[in-house]
């Protein structure tokens, strides 16, 4: 959920209902502002208004980066955008060139892009294969070609490409 929180829109990344003892309820927040990238606590109480923000999304498609910069592409219009490594956070370990996302604007400003659900990515690093390995023995890193390391079975080879979950950024499966 986005919410509006002293004027700048602010993603709720954890909640946690508070009742002490025989006072008024109260719910613990941890914001993180879309704008700067600042992670704040605060606390909401029951007759606090909040204001759910209202997040423009466009479709885009992922280009290139350039040192700190990354460059999208809206499918529609063309129109090209860059945003920081600040704004895109650890998504950025989902980015490969044609990729197409989801891009959130607030006032006419990018401030956040949304992978999605399911991306594939090459594996440029692991220990060799085990003999004998299946899919129920242990499991051993990899590192994938967007810096990206995650626990694979023992089985994956260098030079596979697999799907990776981006909500839990684990391995899924291979990739066909």
């Amino acid at each position: 959920m986005t919410i509006v929180h002293d004027g700048e829109p602010h993603r709720v990344l954890s909640v946690q209902h508070l009742t002490p003892g025989n006072k008024r309820g109260l719910v613990q927040t941890k914001l993180r502002n879309l704008i700067t990238g600042l992670s704040i606590e605060n606390r909401f109480r029951s007759d606090d208004r909040i204001e759910k923000a209202h997040l423009e999304q466009h479709e885009m498609e992922y280009l290139y980066s350039s040192d700190s910069e990354y460059f999208f592409m809206n499918t529609e219009t063309y129109e090209q955008i860059t945003l920081d490594r600040e704004i895109l956070g650890d998504n950025i370990y989902y980015l490969v060139p044609n990729l197409k996302l989801t891009v959130e604007f607030f006032d006419g400003r990018p401030v956040g892009i949304e992978p999605p659900k399911v991306v594939e990515l090459k594996v440029v690093d692991t220990q060799p294969n085990l003999k004998g390995a299946t899919a129920t023995a242990s499991q051993k890193p990899a590192t994938l070609e967007t810096g990206l390391v995650v626990n694979v079975p023992a089985f994956i080879e260098t030079g596979e490409t697999i799907r990776i979950d981006t909500t839990e950024n684990k391995y899924l499966e291979r990739a066909k």
